[in-house]
């Protein structure tokens, strides 16, 4: 296990960061308790995976974003509670926007599209991802320290159990995510299918 971490482990942070991952980073911080990583390094690749996806988000946002909405407009009517955050609280939005379950893949989508210069959001994205992967990492540390004084022995056995739960969780999530996709994408294409009838 310990080779296996040490060749593929801070890889595997980065690339599930870049996709959502805070699970990943409290597993790696868990492990780096036990001696398996270096919680240093767990932090830094929680880092980079965060920081890289949402620029590559707001990128896709500001080069496609308008012309994405414009081909689907029942999207834009779904996500404009976003936008209405974004304009009235612009930092602190992009500031805390990756701690909040669930809208972190659109939110630097919708902040491109509201104009925020690449300046802005890459400092602010910076400070937020290094903020993020901290305490993920940490908190991940230090419940390993507690999993580890209340179960004693048994802590190798509840950590597997735990780790199959978030598999499944995230497996869940990843599922629910591809059927919403799809629903959005036949919606669209009915849309555009209705006025040539």
């Amino acid at each position: 296990m310990q080779e296996y971490l040490d060749t593929y482990g801070y890889l595997a942070i980065l690339v599930l960061t870049f996709l959502e991952g805070e699970t990943v980073v409290i597993l790696a911080g868990i492990a780096a308790y036990q001696g398996y990583m270096d919680i240093y390094l767990v932090g830094v690749s929680g880092f980079a995976g965060s920081f890289l996806g949402d620029q590559f988000y707001f990128t896709i946002g500001r080069r496609y974003g308008v012309s994405l909405l414009n081909r689907w407009p029942q999207m834009s009517q779904k996500i404009e509670w976003a936008f209405k955050l974004v304009r009235r609280y612009e930092t602190l939005y992009i500031l805390s926007f990756r701690f909040v379950y669930g809208i972190r893949n659109i939110s630097p989508f919708v902040i491109a599209i509201s104009g925020v210069s690449r300046l802005k959001f890459l400092v602010l994205n910076a400070c937020a991802a290094a903020l993020w992967a901290a305490s993920f990492s940490a908190g991940g540390y230090f419940f390993g320290h507690a999993m580890e004084k209340f179960l004693g022995e048994h802590q190798s056995t509840a950590l597997m159990v735990l780790a199959g739960l978030l598999a499944l969780v995230g497996l869940f999530a990843l599922i629910r995510g591809q059927i919403r996709a799809r629903r959005l994408r036949r919606a669209a294409e009915a849309e555009a299918a209705a006025p040539s009838e």
